[in-house]
């Protein structure tokens, strides 16, 4: 399933990276990932094109308040942005202008794409915008009607997003959780403890808000089920000793699923599985992005870590250090949502240090950019 993303032809000084846009296609025509076939599009990366509007267009801006300041704007305006995140903070009654103005800014941008433009609309306890789903992942798996209440849910958080002019969705949570009350079902943000059904119901959710253009996330990968209720990965570094077994067939199950469902984004977790790589959290691990979730699941879409300020990564360096390590292992778009314009700037300029000092493998980089483009060009 990976193909589509890896036929790479060195053309003298000049590197052409066959992609695939993602978006509505005629039947029979996609990747699980929903992406068109690699003929359909291209993307060149001259190796002399500017580095730090390459790394730029990895890096998922956000920014305090009800407005953005004046350098995201220019950033965008620049092409030193993928996208950007939106908090609660951000959802004031300008929201419909500052929306336009991000737009704007995108058009002017050296190679004009679509933002991505993103937010947590789960359901339940986790939405930054008022407004559908309000029924809880827990919720949904208990109605009456599980799978119905999952199509309802994803029908609504794409209308709550196209709504706002939002076009990514940061959910749904495929977590199988394990006890009672811990971290992810303490929240109700799990459907259940039922690995096939929790896929099922993701691969609803997912199902509905992308037919009506809202990109999916499955999150967080290979799953924080397991995570007791003060294990929090935003605040503080987490192990979760699951056997490989158990990781496969409970943690990883749902992702199976939504896979072949077609969802375009995958977050992975912060936290460490010894099982897989005793040394670095999921998301900075080769061995979980490259070898699990890539060449063993298949996933071929885009992935995106979590918060890079998240507390799990205290022990990992600064900013720029875990956005260079997230890269290697895998990570497409590096989220910098500790709402400091300035760690983004951070983080960008050690992917573009990376990548002219070799670090960070060219070919490999340009994947990631045109896999991000390509999402970004299937969404409005």
């Amino acid at each position: 399933m990976m193909a589509p993303f890896r036929r790479v032809a060195q053309l003298g000084s000049v590197l052409l990276v066959l992609g695939a846009a993602l978006g509505p296609v005629p039947a029979g025509s996609t990747t699980r990932s929903g992406a068109l076939p690699a003929e359909r599009t291209a993307t060149v990366i001259s190796q002399d094109q500017d580095s730090r509007q390459l790394a730029g267009r990895r890096i998922v801006l956000s920014y305090p308040g009800s407005t953005p300041p004046p350098g995201v704007l220019q950033a965008i305006r620049e092409g030193r942005a993928a996208g950007v995140i939106l908090f609660r903070d951000n959802v004031t009654s300008q929201l419909a202008e500052v929306v336009t103005q991000l737009k704007q800014a995108a058009t002017e941008a050296p190679h004009p794409r679509p933002l991505l433009l993103m937010t947590d609309q789960e359901g339940g306890k986790v939405r930054r915008l008022p407004g559908a789903p309000e029924l809880s992942a827990r919720g949904t798996g208990s109605a009456p009607d599980p799978l119905a209440a999952a199509v309802d849910s994803g029908t609504g958080a794409a209308a709550t997003l196209t709504g706002a002019g939002l076009n990514v969705n940061l959910a749904p949570v495929l977590d199988v959780y394990d006890t009672p009350d811990n971290f992810i079902d303490h929240f109700e943000r799990s459907y259940g403890q039922d690995p096939d059904r929790v896929g099922e119901l993701g691969s609803a959710f997912l199902t509905a808000q992308q037919g009506r253009g809202v990109a999916a996330t499955a999150k967080h990968f290979p799953g924080l089920g397991s995570a007791a209720q003060d294990e929090n990965t935003d605040l503080r570094p987490v192990t979760l000793p699951v056997p490989l077994s158990q990781l496969r067939t409970r943690g990883e199950a749902p992702y199976r699923a939504a896979i072949t469902a077609g969802v375009r984004l995958v977050m992975a977790s912060w936290a460490i599985y010894p099982a897989l790589d005793p040394d670095h959290p999921a998301g900075l691990s080769p061995t979980v992005i490259q070898g699990e979730l890539r060449d063993r699941l298949g996933f071929d879409g885009v992935t995106i870590t979590d918060a890079l300020e998240a507390g799990a990564l205290t022990a990992f360096g600064d900013t720029g250090t875990r956005a260079v390590t997230a890269a290697a292992a895998g990570m497409d778009l590096l989220l910098c949502s500790d709402r400091d314009p300035q760690q983004a700037e951070d983080a960008a300029a050690a992917l573009a240090a990376a990548l002219d000092s070799g670090r960070l493998d060219r070919a490999a980089f340009a994947e990631a950019v045109t896999r991000v483009d390509a999402l970004r060009d299937a969404l409005r």
